[in-house]
């Protein structure tokens, strides 16, 4: 039999006590009574108070262009997270992220290895429609970044899909390409964690490159490989 005893000085008679032939372990630590909170419940705050960070932006021409904010779709419980670019028409319109033709090709891509989409997490490097539908510029990158960074911690996955060059220029920088960096598995550090990350192309450059599939469809084999070796449930 073994007892935990906060100090020495709670023993009145430890010869006495010890002649019954029980064990003690001393320790200074203070015992913590205090109940943590759900994960889950944690998870959903730190979610609704960054999402409200967004909201509450200033001096931003995608804000002001854009219709409503887009944040996030699906379930912030999955251990892989994919990022695209930033919201278009559609996902304008209907505050969701890929649900125009780029979201159907995204669909068909993960239901090719097996995903359902309701099973994973998704948001975009920027959460407001560009004017015209253009490319997000550096600076407004760079500033949506550290939201992204923080959605990130937040969601924490086991995997990260980037998906395009903005999704990998916001993380890893400006001076690398795409073509060269897609399909190799990397290491993303927040906050002193690693994520592990594929960088792989967008579905709407593939609708306008459909020539490129095959590389995806290389990406996708290997995130389907990884996702068995770490027995994720998708």
């Amino acid at each position: 039999m073994t007892l935990n005893l906060k100090n020495q000085n709670d023993i009145l008679n430890l010869e006495n006590l010890n002649s019954n032939e029980i064990e003690y372990i001393f320790n200074d630590k203070p015992i913590n009574r205090l109940k943590t909170k759900p994960q889950l419940e944690d998870k959903k705050k730190l979610l609704l108070e960054l999402k409200n960070e967004i909201e509450n932006i200033d001096n931003c021409e995608l804000k002001n262009n854009a219709t409503q904010l887009v944040f996030a779709d699906g379930n912030s419980e999955s251990k892989i997270m994919v990022i695209g670019e930033g919201p278009g028409q559609k996902e304008d319109e209907r505050g969701r992220p890929f649900v125009g033709d780029a979201g159907v090709l995204l669909n068909k891509m993960l239901q090719a290895i097996q995903i359902k989409r309701s099973n994973i997490y998704i948001t975009n490097v920027v959460n407001y429609r560009p004017p015209n539908n253009r490319k997000p510029e550096p600076s407004e990158i760079n500033r949506y970044s550290n939201f992204l960074r923080k959605h990130i911690s937040i969601i924490d996955p086991k995997i990260l899909i980037l998906m395009g060059s903005t999704a990998m220029e916001s993380l890893f920088g400006s001076k690398i390409k795409i073509s060269k960096e897609r399909g190799v598995w990397k290491d993303l550090i927040i906050h002193n964690k690693t994520y592990l990350t594929m960088i792989t192309f967008h579905p709407a450059y593939l609708l306008r490159q459909a020539e490129q599939k095959k590389y995806s469809w290389a990406d996708l084999k290997q995130i389907r490989k990884k996702i068995d070796e770490l027995r994720i449930s998708v």
